[in-house]
């Protein structure tokens, strides 16, 4: 397939390119600068402006741009940045397909989310069909699925990849707390009984792949492990597999004092299911917290 992606520089986005193209795909990047090379184009998304012949010529598009959640101090204006980077990306590539002559339009339009669209589950076990929760992670997620419904509308299958935590050594969840784990001066965040749903990073690109591939995929799909676990406990097998110690709890008000506005959403509990994906009988690689962690840590 010709696969027009958007975000193919980040943290998951260069991992993705590696496995469309080892997988025989042609991936074409775009890119907000110049390009430097035969396989990127660029556009201009905040100002919704995108050369239609690229997207015609595609078989596929897959768009994964956002800035990090957990990468700055969260103030008003990086909370802005947070929404607009996903909501502008997402309404100029659908529109944009909308546009087109049905005969031009790609096949599907596979487009990143997260789980921050359920909010604070508690201990209730979620899947697709549960109704987006309250908080600003649960507002940027509803605008950021209701800016893909133009490509919807026009008869193209879309995917809403909405995307837990995947671990990896170099970057997302595990990255910044192995430092502090070493040193021995981390624990659990707050109370630890919130749920956190991690994935491995094998399988949340073998995740993207799938759906991409699977005519039979459409609308919203946990990319999440299939067995969630409590802070407490994803920090004992974090502890375990690092062979250091784990009992310095972090107070929910230290960390509101260091994380701002983020703080609430690292305390907030997540208990997410696979549905789609285990109805769709994906085959998880790593199926429970401590295979995730040995791969996650491997070099």
């Amino acid at each position: 397939m010709r696969i027009l992606m958007a975000g193919a520089s980040g943290f998951l986005g260069t991992r993705l390119v590696d496995l469309f193209t080892a997988d025989g795909h042609q991936v074409v990047r775009l890119v907000r600068r110049a390009p430097r090379g035969p396989d990127e184009r660029r556009w201009n998304p905040s100002a919704a402006q995108l050369d239609p012949t690229l997207v015609a010529e595609a078989d596929a598009v897959v768009n994964l741009a956002g800035a990090g959640v957990g990468d700055r101090r969260w103030n008003e204006e990086y909370k802005r940045l947070i929404r607009a980077s996903r909501v502008d990306t997402t309404s100029t590539l659908a529109i944009t397909i909308a546009g087109l002559p049905a005969a031009d339009r790609p096949e599907v339009l596979v487009n990143s989310s997260a789980i921050g669209w359920y909010g604070n589950t508690g201990d209730r076990a979620v899947e697709e069909d549960a109704p987006a929760g309250e908080g600003f992670l649960a507002d940027v997620a509803r605008v950021w699925e209701a800016a893909t419904r133009p490509a919807e509308d026009a008869g193209v299958r879309v995917v809403r990849l909405r995307t837990g935590l995947p671990l990896h050594r170099d970057g997302g969840l595990l990255k910044p707390q192995l430092l502090p784990f070493r040193l021995g001066i981390a624990g659990r965040l707050g109370s630890g009984r919130q749920w956190v749903p991690w994935i491995s990073m094998t399988d949340w690109l073998n995740a993207a792949a799938f759906t991409l591939a699977r005519a039979d995929i459409a609308g919203p799909v946990n990319v999440v492990g299939p067995t969630p676990v409590t802070n407490a406990e994803f920090t004992r097998e974090l502890a375990r597999q690092l062979h250091r110690p784990a009992v310095i709890p972090i107070p929910a008000l230290a960390l509101k004092v260091a994380l701002g506005g983020f703080a609430q959403e690292a305390l907030t509990s997540t208990r997410v299911l696979p549905g789609v994906l285990n109805r769709a009988a994906f085959t998880f690689r790593h199926p429970d917290l401590p295979s995730a962690l040995t791969a996650a840590l491997s070099p």
